[in-house]
């Protein structure tokens, strides 16, 4: 199977397991079962790394530092960009430079996915458009309030519309299996939820 590149924006103000999750979900994945083989990355299906304006440290909630491994100017093509939210995303609204980015590295992508309020930063790059989608609870009005606007899916953990949008923090988690399951299969989906021990009963409802 070719290896997609996962790439996971990450800004000052991003919440920690709005990355951090998906970034455990993609890179334990492995086409071989077995804890042996989180060892290597010999049958790895995702290689996943963050990537920030700079590569200089990043903070995120609670105060975690986090160092980018790539910049802008420095990041591989992605196959799949994921956009997390947090506090953060508010100043990213009005961050042309970085709206700019995501919509060109969208295009370029096969996958384009958000976690939490993510989502209002897809939009403001123009991702959404028509499209359903759905946000944390806390910011669905906002989403639905968005220029160009989205459908928004009010009770879901995560939704596939093309672009995949997923409900608050954890549920990027459902989101990152939804996407292991599509990829890799259900056998997979269900050995790496083991692996990390993580109830995936809800992790493939979609809606």
């Amino acid at each position: 199977m070719e290896r997609w590149t996962v790439g996971i924006l990450i800004f000052d103000g991003v919440e920690v397991l709005d990355f951090a999750g998906p970034f455990e979900v993609f890179s334990r994945t492995r086409l071989e079962p077995g804890a042996e083989s989180r060892r290597s990355n010999a049958s790895a299906p995702f290689d996943v790394f963050t990537i920030a304006k700079t590569t200089q440290p990043v903070m995120a909630t609670g105060g975690l530092y986090v160092i980018p491994k790539y910049s802008f100017e420095t990041s591989p093509p992605v196959d799949l960009m994921l956009v997390p939210g947090g506090f953060g995303t508010r100043p990213l609204l009005q961050d042309q430079e970085t709206l700019k980015w995501i919509a060109s590295r969208a295009r370029q992508a096969r996958l384009v996915t958000s976690v939490c309020t993510g989502a209002l930063v897809l939009a403001a790059s123009g991702l959404l458009k028509g499209k359903r989608a759905t946000t944390h609870w806390a910011a669905l009005d906002l989403l639905a309030q968005m220029i160009p606007p989205a459908n928004v899916v009010r009770d879901a953990r995560f939704v596939d519309d093309g672009v995949i949008t997923s409900a608050g923090v954890a549920a990027g988690m459902d989101m990152a299996f939804h996407v292991v399951e599509q990829r890799c299969g259900r056998t997979v989906a269900e050995e790496t939820a083991r692996y990390i021990e993580y109830p995936l009963r809800s992790a493939v409802a979609g809606a």
